[in-house]
């Protein structure tokens, strides 16, 4: 009676404690559970905070900058110096420098190279003191489109060489080795010119182009002093160069004057006889 009783109470009691590590593995179970995933097609949501702009960063704009100045002034030396000092406060640098002298005037031509940064201020320093501009010719030209066309073509070309170089690391035959050589040469050739257009882009925006011309005009009191006698014997000269002038102007007309002279010759014998009749 004793040994069912226990038989009994070892049953009842493996019974509770399987049922109760069920239903704490059951709770386990759905404290992990995953949600389910979104539907096919659905898009992440977008935070507040994220920037859409991110994905596609701006590009800077790519302007070239010219100007061409022409102007008249009363003192070539100190206009000079004016525009060696707006050169060097906004560092500019003077790559070509010409003068001379015409019938009326002395002039001097300035082409200078200004960083773009400083164009406006460059062209207000130059400008102080003068009256009006016979040209005064601003130009902004805009090649964004340009700059970024050629980065694309040489992203695109370097691509395509390093696809070059890891099938020439595979080549084993000597023609194809050969062959995909002349590949890589010739695309070699289309980056380093693609380069080269970049920079020379790249230059050209960074720094501006701006042409000066300034002169002095000459009265005639001004020019080149001579002595009387210089003057009078240039009279004599000139008078002499006429004669001559006539002369050959005559020799070059005479068979109109022998024509003329039998003509008269002519004429007067004729009249002479009428008279005697």
């Amino acid at each position: 009676m004793r040994q069912l009783f226990l038989l009994s109470f070892l049953f009842l009691t493996l019974c509770g404690c399987s049922k109760s590590e069920s239903e704490s593995s059951d709770l386990a179970v759905s404290a992990v559970m995953v949600p389910p995933p979104p539907p096919a097609g659905a898009s992440e949501p977008i935070r507040k905070d994220q920037d859409i702009s991110e994905s596609a960063p701006e590009i800077p704009q790519k302007i070239i900058k010219q100007g061409t100045l022409r102007f008249e002034t009363d003192n070539l030396e100190k206009t000079f110096n004016q525009i060696q000092k707006a050169v060097s406060d906004n560092k500019a640098r003077i790559i070509n420098d010409s003068e001379g002298k015409d019938y009326s005037s002395v002039y001097r031509n300035l082409t200078v190279r200004v960083p773009s940064q400083n164009f406006d201020r460059f062209i207000n320093d130059v400008s102080k003191g003068v009256s009006y501009f016979e040209v005064k010719n601003i130009s902004a030209e805009d090649v964004t489109e340009q700059f970024i066309d050629l980065t694309s073509r040489l992203n695109t070309k370097k691509k395509l060489e390093e696809r070059y170089l890891q099938i020439l690391q595979k080549a084993t035959k000597v023609s194809e080795i050969l062959e995909i050589e002349k590949q890589i040469s010739a695309i070699r050739e289309e980056i380093e010119a693609k380069e080269g257009q970049l920079k020379y882009l790249e230059s050209r925006v960074s720094e501006s182009t701006v042409t000066i011309e300034f002169y002095k005009t000459v009265a005639e009191k001004e020019g080149v002093k001579i002595s009387y006698g210089s003057k009078l014997w240039n009279a004599v000269q000139s008078g002499f160069f006429s004669l001559s002038d006539f002369l050959i102007s005559l020799i070059s007309v005479w068979p109109f004057v022998i024509i003329f002279v039998v003509l008269a010759y002519f004429i007067r014998r004729r009249l002479k006889r009428r008279k005697k009749e």
